[in-house]
C-alpha cells in the first residue's frame, strides 16, 4: 500500500530556514504530481505547494511564495519542501501527497510538525 513518510520538522525561529522530507513508496513515483499541505491547529488543511513528475512545473500558496521552494528526487522517491524566512503562521504539520492539480489522491501519512518561535 501506499507509504508517505514526513520528516525533518521542528522548532526553528522566525527568520530561519528548514528542510522537510518526505518519502514516497508503492505508487509510481516518477510520474506523480506531488505536492506539500499543511494544518494549523483548529484550521482545515490547505495546499501549500506543487512540483510536477520531472520539476519542470512548481506551484505554490500566495502565503508562501518567495519563502518556500519545493523539489525532487525521482531516484529516490522523496519530495522535498524548503522553508526560509519562516514566520510564527508558518506554525503546522506538514504533509506531502500525491495530487491532481490541488487535489491529494492517498490517504495521509503521519506529517512532520513544524514550530516557529516569535
Amino acid at each position: 500500500q501506499v507509504q508517505l513518510v514526513e520528516s525533518g520538522g521542528g522548532l526553528v525561529q522566525t527568520g530561519g530556514s528548514l528542510r522537510l522530507s518526505c518519502a514516497a513508496s508503492s505508487f509510481t513515483f516518477s510520474t506523480a504530481t506531488m505536492g506539500w499541505f499543511r494544518q494549523a491547529p483548529g484550521k482545515e488543511r490547505e495546499f501549500v505547494a506543487h512540483i510536477s513528475w520531472n520539476g519542470g512545473s512548481t506551484y505554490y500558496a500566495d502565503s508562501v511564495k518567495g519563502r518556500f521552494s519545493i523539489s525532487r528526487d525521482n531516484a529516490k522517491n522523496t519530495v522535498s519542501l524548503q522553508m526560509n524566512s519562516v514566520k510564527p503562521e508558518d506554525t503546522a504539520s506538514y504533509f506531502c501527497n500525491r495530487v491532481v492539480g490541488r487535489a491529494p489522491l492517498y490517504n495521509w501519512g503521519q506529517g512532520t510538525q513544524v514550530t516557529v518561535s516569535s
